[in-house]
């Protein structure tokens, strides 16, 4: 009995050891799972909705100022291009900064009580203001990448950052509008110098990547951005009369952007 037993033993243990010899080798890939590679990206994008807020100016008649709101405002040109550079920190998070440009024209129209330049009592004054301008946007963004399936990885990122407006000369131009007198039939114009400053600016991104090669991945998203108000232009022959500050006041952007772009990972 004790020898059948010690064979039983030994032929069992040397079944053992060849299931092992035999097993499959499972092995784990660092990229999947450290994470820890540098990218590079490039991305284009297309707004076609913008709102503008309610932006507006100001005159200066030698007693104070009248806050005169346009009544009808909006922003052209919707693409923009980027560069960035990040760090995948673990197969689900990553970050990046990212350098952002953009231009954009503003068209606004108007309507006074007051009587344009020149004109008479009981007329009321139209203007029309039209201006171009850049924007050159730094921000610092964050992601969750999710469930990959098939080279295909969902994802949802915010953004915060700074954006530098630069307005261009703003111009001016009016005409008189006949109500209760009569016009003189001449129509004014007048430029301002724009303004530049740094604004606050935050994005919420959601999106899918996907793998062309374990390297190179296509980003598709969609970006909500809002960018904070700042002045557009100052005042012209007003501040001759004593008007101080900025004459017109833009009222930010909101941009809803469809991204499309590449990540190349070192």
């Amino acid at each position: 009995m004790a020898l059948g037993a010690g064979l039983l033993l030994s032929g069992t243990a040397e079944a053992a050891d060849e299931d092992l010899l035999n097993a499959p080798e499972i092995t784990i890939s660092p990229e999947g799972t450290a994470g820890g590679r540098l990218y590079l990206r490039g991305d284009m994008s297309y707004a076609p909705w913008r709102e503008e807020g309610d932006p507006y100016y100001r005159n200066f008649d030698g007693a104070g100022y009248e806050i005169v709101p346009f009544d009808s405002a909006r922003f052209d040109r919707p693409v923009a291009v980027a560069i960035g550079l990040g760090y995948q920190f673990t197969d689900i998070f990553r970050g990046d900064v990212t350098a952002e440009y953009f231009e954009g024209r503003f068209d606004g129209s108007s309507l006074t009580a007051t009587p344009c330049a020149g004109e008479g009592a009981g007329t009321s004054c139209s203007f029309s203001h039209s201006a171009n301008f850049s924007a050159l946007g730094l921000m610092a963004n964050g992601y969750v990448d999710l469930a990959t399936l098939a080279g295909f990885t969902p994802y949802l990122g915010v953004g915060l950052g700074a954006v530098h407006i630069d307005w261009k000369t703003v111009h001016e131009s009016s005409a008189c509008i006949a109500a209760g007198g009569a016009c003189a039939g001449s129509a004014g114009a007048a430029s301002f110098k724009g303004r530049d400053s740094w604004r606050f600016t935050y994005a919420l991104m959601a999106g899918v990547s996907y793998d062309f090669t374990d390297r190179l991945k296509l980003d598709l998203g969609y970006r909500f951005s809002r960018i904070a108000g700042g002045d557009m232009f100052d005042f012209g022959a007003e501040a001759l009369a004593g008007a101080t500050g900025a004459k017109g006041h833009d009222d930010g952007l909101t941009r809803h952007e469809i991204r499309v772009g590449l990540r190349f990972a070192f």
